[in-house]
């Protein structure tokens, strides 16, 4: 059991019968009255957020959820495939299962996969990957004090905001949590 204090990003309770993922949440404390928190969410099985206000100390259940590591294979007309590397198990999920890691899946990427009563439901990507530059504007000499930045599309499709210096072709850590840039890679 999971009480409202226990609320931090990623984790799992059960609402309502429905198994949600915490996306964001905001404990307040009102000048008048009982301590509350604000809390935005992510149904598993839909897909759909929902923003729900809980009352201090209610209590959640756990879902009966199932984590393993995964390997991403490819996309296709069906979905994002994924091998499971201890018995060769594939599994095919939607864009709406896969959510915002979509923007991180590389080939032969070690992800692990969510499954909620044997069914793939979610995919979290490690913390920060490593992407190539697909496209952005020729960087400049002498550009990399000034603080200022451009955007860069990445090999996923990914935009994200880079410092002057970068160009196409470049190798970047992305985190993958933010989704901004954290620093270029050495190849």
């Amino acid at each position: 059991m999971y009480e409202n204090a226990d609320f931090k990003k990623g984790l799992r309770i059960m609402v309502e019968g429905q198994p949600y993922s915490i996306v964001d949440f905001q404990h307040v404390k009102p000048g008048k009255g009982n301590q509350f928190t604000r809390t935005k969410m992510r149904n598993l099985l839909t897909g759909q957020l929902l923003e729900r206000t809980f009352k201090s100390g209610e209590k959640f259940d756990v879902p009966n959820v199932l984590n393993r590591e995964m390997s991403y294979l490819y996309k296709d007309d069906n979905g994002y495939n994924f091998m499971d590397k201890e018995n060769y198990e594939q599994i095919t999920m939607t864009e709406n299962e896969i959510g915002e890691a979509k923007n991180f899946l590389i080939e032969n990427l070690q992800v692990v996969i969510l499954f909620y009563n044997e069914r793939p439901v979610s995919c979290d990507v490690p913390k920060a990957v490593n992407l190539k530059v697909a496209q952005t504007d020729p960087g400049m000499r002498g550009d990399t004090v000034t603080g200022a930045t451009k955007p860069a599309t990445l090999e996923t499709g990914l935009v994200v905001k880079v410092p002057l210096h970068i160009n196409e072709g470049d190798l970047l850590r992305i985190d993958t949590t933010t989704g901004e840039y954290v620093e270029r890679v050495n190849k």
